[in-house]
């Protein structure tokens, strides 16, 4: 796990972690920063020190083949094929946290969850 916003493009044409531009990377940008910059732990780019030590994301976002490539995501599929504007949203360093962490989760992600929703 970690936590991040993840938007399009997830791979590039060359198969190694560099910045895949989509045609619409000014709104992907927008719509990662304005859920990140309501999870403070996320806004501050480098929440998982003990784990990923080098691991930094700018405002708590990343381009996806920027950070690894993933050749055939689901996101970038649903992109191209269907116009369906998809971002992953990272929650935490830990992949699967414990039920007694969960309202945790929520209320560092509740008021991001409403403004990704208001700005789509």
């Amino acid at each position: 796990g970690s936590l991040v916003v993840n938007y399009p493009f997830d791979d590039d044409e060359q198969g190694i972690a560099i910045y895949s531009k989509s045609p619409d990377d000014a709104v992907f940008q927008m719509l990662a920063l304005a859920y990140s910059k309501e999870n403070a732990n996320m806004y501050q780019g480098s929440p998982c020190k003990d784990m990923y030590p080098t691991e930094y994301f700018p405002h708590g976002i990343t381009n996806g083949a920027q950070w690894y490539n993933v050749p055939g995501g689901m996101q970038d599929w649903n992109y191209l094929h269907t116009n369906c504007f998809e971002v992953t949203i990272e929650l935490g360093c830990v992949k699967y946290p414990k039920a007694e962490e969960l309202p945790k989760y929520w209320a560092q992600n509740r008021r991001s969850l409403l403004q990704f929703m208001k700005q789509v």
